[in-house]
């Protein structure tokens, strides 16, 4: 059997094939293969972002979004957690839900954004309101599946233990489900940022996705792929910090 790699030679391996892909992208766009209107140079967006972080507008705009996010996120996630372990215990429950779940759920968040200008305008609450949408059903959906994958072995055997219906749900269906449930609100964290920038795409005035769509107006190229960047690096720093708290939460589960 092969040697395992080291953490350090995967790492710099990582970190090898970012410095070439910057330096193959940097060299075709000097070359002048491409015209740096539709796709500039890593050295222009770099300098661009750095007149920004002078300006002391870019920050601004990462964290307009990243509160939108956290919000919507959390609104979300406060409702879908403890329903969602309602419909997925009571069958009768769920037969009264499903219908409207199943209406929900198809529903991209772009398709709540004219609906979310009518009731609230051009404001935060409108933002929030568009992520709260576009994440509560997958949230639900997710905390069902795993309340309905608890073993009922292990809940008939706390049942002939004696445990009434609070104690099955603390001590076999919230441990046992919590695992997935996390699992679920990482990919959903994600979700939150595609619809974030839906709504800051159509209608905002500060934002990652504002400040893309201004760049397109503009035509300052270097700036909506200076947006589309920190989109991908806000998602990793959120998914980073998600894993750390995870790992900490189901600490006993290692």
């Amino acid at each position: 059997m092969s040697k395992q790699p080291s953490r350090s030679a995967l790492l710099s391996t990582s970190a090898a094939s970012i410095i070439v892909f910057l330096a193959v992208w940097e060299l075709i766009c000097r070359a002048g293969w491409i015209d740096p209107i539709f796709l500039p140079p890593p050295s222009a967006v770099f300098a661009k972002a750095m007149g920004m972080v002078g300006e002391g507008t870019l920050i601004g705009n990462v964290l307009a979004s990243g509160r939108r996010v956290m919000i919507g996120f959390l609104a979300a996630t406060a409702v879908a957690i403890p329903l969602g372990i309602i419909l997925g215990t009571s069958t009768y429950a769920r037969a009264a839900f499903d219908p409207i779940l199943s209406f929900l759920r198809p529903l991209p968040s772009m398709s709540w954004i004219p609906l979310s200008l009518l009731w609230f305008g051009i404001t935060e609450t409108q933002k929030y309101s568009i992520v709260f949408m576009g994440t509560f059903a997958p949230a639900l959906v997710y905390v069902i599946e795993a309340t309905r994958n608890v073993d009922p072995l292990l809940i008939r055997a706390a049942q002939n233990l004696g445990a009434n219906r609070w104690q099955v749900m603390k001590e076999v269906i919230l441990p046992g489900s919590l695992p997935q449930i996390l699992s679920g609100m990482k990919v959903i964290l994600g979700l939150a940022w595609t619809c974030v920038i839906s709504a800051e795409l159509v209608a905002a005035r500060e934002g990652l996705g504002f400040l893309i769509m201004n760049g397109k107006e503009f035509f300052q190229t270097e700036v909506v792929v200076l947006g589309m960047l920190l989109i991908s690096i806000t998602v990793l720093v959120t998914d980073f910090v998600f894993r750390v708290l995870e790992n900490r939460v189901l600490r006993w589960q290692r």
